[in-house]
């Protein structure tokens, strides 16, 4: 991946990583999901937006692989991410940017843009919903879809909490990750070098054991009563077959004054990869959009 990287020191005495690709007033900066993920599975932006003139940032958040990973989990909070972020704007000097986060990384945009929207330009929440419990309900949905006897033996591995079980792991790839997180076959070494490189204690302190069991010190998180004051410029980009429900960016949509859907009919969780052209041209339309100040 080329461009300047640059290290950032933040509170606490720890260091993150970033990464300007592209050189425009445009400015990008990319939250990664997870927690505890890595900018990794976000490399292919660089090959859609910098020559859309748009300058992108990468950002490996405290805990992930290119930054400082240190063992301690009463770091990884909402609130400290929150203000992480903040920390990265002012290092980088970025002012009027567009905030775009993917997935936990939308999340923190959501919480970000609720204290701090007034340094944005527009925000880009990318596959992902308002609340917790509302991704919870959907992500039961697809699983109370899968044949009984697939049910059952995910509930014996989950009621032994033996995760890491290789037919465990690998049910949960076959029956729902490869249908719901990333519909390509193979995976794109993107997407499997960032699954590498998570960071489990960030991870499962605020997720829990995988995508589709949620126990996490995250998971009352809802915002839904919240969105009403996000008055920026808002693209709620979904998916037919992602983990978050298009009902819900639908309603998100109608409590964000200032925004517009957008779904993706052929992708899943990872839209920027298994429906590409269609995920990056909703990127692009909707910045153009924001700069001829069509949506502002």
């Amino acid at each position: 991946m080329t461009g300047r990287t640059k290290i950032i020191p933040i509170t606490g005495g720890y260091h993150v990583w970033t990464r300007k690709v592209g050189d425009s007033p445009i400015k990008i900066l990319l939250l990664h999901g997870g927690p505890g993920s890595t900018h990794e599975y976000l490399e292919s932006f660089q090959d859609y937006l910098p020559d859309a003139g748009i300058e992108i940032y990468f950002y490996d958040q405290l805990g992930s692989y290119h930054s400082d990973q240190p063992d301690d989990p009463s770091l990884w909070t909402i609130e400290r991410f929150r203000e992480e972020v903040e920390e990265v704007r002012l290092a980088l000097g970025l002012e009027q940017f567009y905030l775009f986060g993917s997935s936990w990384g939308g999340f923190l945009a959501i919480e970000y843009a609720l204290k701090y929207q007034k340094h944005l330009k527009g925000l880009i929440i990318s596959n992902m919903t308002a609340s917790i419990p509302s991704y919870v309900k959907k992500i039961n949905e697809l699983r109370n879809a899968l044949p009984v006897e697939i049910i059952k033996k995910l509930e014996k591995y989950e009621n032994e909490e033996d995760y890491q079980n290789p037919e465990y792991e690998e049910l949960l790839h076959e029956h729902l990750y490869s249908k719901h997180i990333c519909r390509l076959d193979p995976w794109p070494d993107s997407v499997v070098r960032g699954l590498s490189h998570i960071n489990p204690q960030v991870y499962n302190t605020m997720q829990g054991p995988n995508e589709f069991v949620v126990t996490g010190t995250f998971k009352d998180w809802d915002r839904w009563d919240d969105l009403h004051r996000i008055t920026v410029p808002t693209l709620l980009l979904g998916a037919k077959y992602d983990t978050m429900a298009v009902e819900d960016k639908e309603e998100m949509g109608r409590r964000i004054p200032n925004s517009r859907v957008a779904i993706c009919p052929n992708g899943s969780h990872l839209a920027m990869w298994d429906d590409a052209d269609n995920y990056f041209d909703y990127i692009k339309d909707f910045v153009r959009d924001v700069e001829g100040g069509r949506l502002a």
